[in-house]
């Protein structure tokens, strides 16, 4: 079938220059959010010492920043996708605002938990909905909108311990204050798009409410529930190996080759920026050739490679991750775009959930990842989650949608 009749539609949201400001607003919005949520992990090694930490209890700062990140996350797009709320994503910029001054000021164990669930709070409020507004202002190139909107929040996850070793970590705690002018920076620039939102309000309740529960034409209920479900597995292979590197390369490289830390550090960075530019190439191509085969490719294709790396000498492992970063990370994208196109006019759900899981899945992969590496070592692990993209043949089973014909 022809794809063209519905980008026709939407093609003059972009012809004025106006969806392309708000997509580049998002984006932006997403890099300073989720710099402010990467800052609080970075800074553990300070809190542990100023407040006489254990493990256990910076565990539990992780788990009060990922339930409230990841869990409440579809919920809150449940509750936009039937209840329209322009400026919820400045209010969510706002309380990771208030979270962060609560950082920057606390005294005491429990305020810590409590800046670290506003923290996640917020960045729970922004995702989905500002995922709904990168496909609102996509003009019909959804791919394209979701990969330019999640390439913000990948380079403000490499932001926050950057921030976190140039200004906290020499200036102490009470310099935390300083990175809320990241979320005043984000209220400014939400209140413009929450604006922009506000105008096409009446378009969009007539969206909400004529697809609100329906499911793609060519799709069951049954299959459609199927369809998650394999979706969340991918999304499970896909962050559990992320994990793997994103956490412990530095520690495989140092063990297995004994490079310095500096070495070891920039190639984590060489990889990081392999993951933005795979998040940037996914959405294009799968707009052109469809999602399923993008999904595919991403997951699967990168098996010989991660089977090769644990085996590869120095010259080599840097190369294979290179090539494992930039093909993986060209999913996600075609997935939440994929899921989206599933169940339409849910938007807000489909796009908390995914992003909801696959934090989720980020932050409980590197905790049992961790666990494993002390159990039988890290590179023993690297030849485990060698395996995990044979998930990838799950692909094989997703029903083609209307733009995959």
């Amino acid at each position: 079938m022809s794809t063209t009749a519905a980008p026709a539609t939407t093609r003059p949201a972009t012809a004025d220059g106006t969806a392309v400001a708000v997509l580049t607003a998002v984006s932006v919005s997403h890099l300073l959010n989720d710099t402010i949520q990467s800052l609080m992990p970075a800074i553990y090694p300070l809190l542990k010492t100023t407040f006489s930490l254990s493990f256990a209890q910076v565990g539990m700062l992780t788990l009060a920043l990922m339930l409230t990140a990841s869990i409440l996350q579809p919920v809150v797009g449940f509750y936009t996708d039937k209840r329209p709320a322009p400026q919820a994503l400045t209010v969510g910029m706002a309380i990771s605002l208030v979270g962060l001054l609560i950082l920057a000021f606390a005294t005491s164990y429990p305020m810590l938990l409590l800046a670290a669930a506003m923290v996640g709070l917020g960045s729970a409020i922004f995702h989905p909905e500002s995922s709904r507004v990168a496909r609102m202002a996509s003009g019909g190139r959804h791919g394209l909108a979701q990969s330019v909107f999640q390439v913000g929040g990948n380079v403000g996850s490499a932001i926050g311990p950057l921030v976190a070793a140039l200004l906290v970590a020499p200036y102490g705690q009470r310099s935390i204050v300083w990175c809320s002018l990241f979320a005043f920076a984000g209220m400014v620039i939400l209140s413009r798009v929450g604006r922009w939102m506000s105008s096409r309000h009446v378009a969009r309740r007539t969206t909400a409410h004529g697809a609100a529960g329906s499911l793609n034409p060519r799709v069951s209920p049954k299959r459609a529930a199927w369809t998650i479900a394999i979706l969340a597995a991918l999304i499970f292979s896909k962050y559990f190996y992320l994990a793997s590197l994103v956490s412990y390369y530095t520690f495989y490289l140092i063990e297995k080759f004994h490079v310095s830390v500096q070495t070891a550090q920039i190639d984590l960075f060489i990889f990081l920026a392999a993951v933005a530019a795979g998040t940037i190439l996914g959405g294009p191509i799968g707009d052109r050739i469809g999602r399923k085969p993008v999904i595919w490719g991403s997951i699967l294709g990168i098996l010989p490679l991660t089977l090769a790396l644990p085996y590869a000498n120095l010259f080599w492992t840097p190369i294979l991750t290179v090539l494992i970063g930039l093909i993986l990370a060209s999913a996600f994208s075609a997935i939440v775009v994929y899921a989206q196109e599933l169940v339409p006019g849910r938007v807000g759900l489909i796009s908390g959930l995914f992003f909801g899981f696959a934090f989720g899945m980020g932050g409980i992969g590197a905790a049992a990842l961790g666990e494993l590496a002390d159990a039988i070592g890290i590179e023993a692990v690297y030849r485990l989650c060698a395996y995990l993209p044979v998930i990838g043949l799950l692909a094989a089973f997703l029903p083609k949608l209307e733009h995959d014909m």
